[in-house]
Formats: C-alpha cells, structure tokens, sequence
C-alpha cells in the first residue's frame, strides 16, 4: 500500500521516514519529494508499505504524530489522474516569436 505523508519537516529524511514507519511493520520503499532545482524538501512524501494491514496501523499511528517538529499529515496516496501531472500547455502566439507580434 502506498501512504502520503504531507506537513513533512524540511529538515526530515528519508531514513527518518523509514524509521517511523518500521515500527509498524515492513517498507518497501521511501521517498522524500524534492525540489529539482534546489534539491531541497518539497515537505511532503511517499512510503510504501508490504501488507495492507501494517500500512492502515502506520496511518492511524502516525496522522497527526510530531515528525522533527512537524505534526504529520498521513492517509493512502491517491493514484495520479490519467494523464499524469497535468497543467502548463505551450503558448500558440503567431508574429516570428517577437514580443507583441511585430516583424522587423
């Protein structure tokens, strides 16, 4: 089961995660968003767990628990909607690409 953690601290890693969710049983996989240009945390991330059972424990142990001075926002990932992320679409301005559309 996937789980989202949001309201994560800047300053928590993914082996902090990992940690925190052990104690409710197996993870399969962490991982912390990251800004692609700083490298810094986004504050929120994704923890996989094996059963479905240890992953509901971890939720209902961990929503609301202080993570690093941080209360945690945990609950089951939604899947992305079809399509992926969504957003941004290319400009269809006409005028050889200058500003204002003028010709020299």
């Amino acid at each position: 089961m996937n789980i989202f953690v949001g309201n994560l601290s800047h300053d928590a890693t993914e082996d902090d995660l990992r940690q925190a969710f052990e104690a409710f049983g197996q993870v399969k996989s962490v991982k912390v968003i990251k800004d692609l240009f700083s490298g810094a945390s986004k504050g929120f991330g994704f923890v996989e767990m094996q059963a479905k059972a240890e992953a509901q424990s971890a939720i209902n142990g961990l929503n609301g628990k202080d993570l690093k001075g941080r209360m945690l926002n945990v609950n089951e990932a939604r899947p992305r909607p079809e399509g992926g992320r969504g957003g941004g679409g290319g400009g269809g301005r006409s005028g050889g690409g200058r500003p204002g559309g003028r010709r020299f």
